[in-house]
Order: structure tokens, then C-alpha cells, then sequence
């Protein structure tokens, strides 16, 4: 398998849960507010950082960053009985994931920023390198006020993005890893990414 092939499996996954690709069509427009590029996530990177929460009934997913909402069919399709919601400063890109994602009770689609964001409802929060470490930094200090239970949060960048959590009151590390290739079924490494993409569980606990 090559890089190519893997990432048309994903697109073929998501027409198949969405009836579309939910690559983003462009890159970001919002450079300017720290906003990086919309990049959907690997579905077998979802597989080894969002799997193992085993997520029911009483969790609620806050996706930061959600582009077209892979994120969202990932939930739905692994986590079905859990509540997902993705937050998209983007119009346009926040209308794809609210079109396919409308006739979903458990998940929902905010156009906003997550700045703006009421964070209190969530249990865990999936961010893949949404912007720049001064919007992180509001962020994180934005949930640290609003918080009224334990949050988990899986944070992947590639410039590593772990100190920005460091020394925060109420914030413990679990677990830290890097991923840059994907395995295949014969043992066979297939580079998807340029450099490790660093990535970190954190729970928050108020």
C-alpha cells in the first residue's frame, strides 16, 4: 500500500458514513487569527488516539478544528451512543459538516470559534494542530475557568505542542507518543507524514 492508496481508503470510508469526501476543499482563510490549515485526520490515527477512550453514553466529544467532520463519522461509526460535536471557524467548510451531519442526533456542527465556545458540557476534546500556540494558550486557559468536570483532552501537532500544558494547574500528562507512518497488515511501514507528528493525552481536572 502506498500513501496515495491509504488516504483514497479513507476518502472511499468517508463517502461510504457521509456520501463525501471530508478532505477540506482549500486551505485556511483565517491565517491571521492563528488558524492553521484544515487537515482531516488519518482514520488509523483516530484508530490508536480516540479508540482506546471507549467513550459511551455519558461522554461528549468536543472536535476543535472539525473541518468537513471526519472527526464527527469516526465518533459515529466507532462510539454511536457518545456525543460529538465539532467546532468550525470556517463557513464554508462548516456548512459540509453541518449538511451530512444534520440528520445525526449525536453529533452537531458549531460555526464559531472555539474561543466563543461554551466549554462546560464536554468530557473530552480532540485537537490535530487547530492553530497557534497563542490561541492554544487562550484556550487552554478558557477551559481551566470553564471546566466543571474532568476533561480528557488528545492533542497531535508536529511542532510539539506539550509545552504549552506544562506547569498549568490541574493539567497531568498520561500518555505521549509520535506517529508517522502507517503499519500495514504485512508489517510494512507507509510514511503518511513529513516528520513525527508528536501527540498527548492530557486530563484536566478542575
Amino acid at each position: 500500500m502506498t500513501r496515495d492508496e491509504l488516504f483514497q481508503a479513507d476518502m472511499a470510508r468517508d463517502i461510504a458514513f457521509a456520501g463525501r469526501s471530508l478532505a477540506a476543499p482549500h486551505a485556511t482563510r483565517f491565517a491571521e487569527e492563528g488558524a492553521h490549515d484544515p487537515t482531516p485526520t488519518p482514520y488509523f490515527v483516530l484508530d490508536e488516539l480516540l479508540a482506546p477512550l471507549h467513550l459511551g453514553s455519558g461522554d461528549h466529544l468536543l472536535d476543535v478544528g472539525c473541518g468537513c467532520g471526519r472527526v464527527l463519522a469516526y465518533m459515529q461509526e466507532r462510539f454511536p451512543s457518545a456525543l460529538a460535536t465539532g467546532v468550525e471557524l470556517d463557513p464554508e467548510l462548516a456548512r459540509i459538516a453541518q449538511a451530512w451531519t444534520e440528520p445525526r442526533p449525536n453529533l452537531a456542527v458549531r460555526q464559531a470559534s472555539v474561543l466563543d465556545l461554551d466549554l462546560a458540557p464536554y468530557t473530552h476534546i480532540y485537537l490535530f494542530n487547530p492553530f497557534d500556540t497563542a490561541v492554544l494558550t487562550r484556550f487552554l486557559d478558557k477551559l481551566a475557568r470553564e471546566a466543571r468536570r474532568p476533561v480528557t483532552l488528545v492533542h497531535m501537532s508536529d511542532n510539539g505542542e506539550t509545552y504549552s500544558y506544562l506547569g498549568r494547574a490541574g493539567f497531568s500528562l498520561i500518555l505521549e507518543g509520535s506517529i508517522q507512518s502507517y503499519c500495514t497488515a504485512e508489517g510494512a511501514a507507509v510514511e503518511v507524514f513529513g516528520c513525527p507528528q508528536h501527540w498527548s493525552r492530557w486530563r484536566f481536572t478542575p
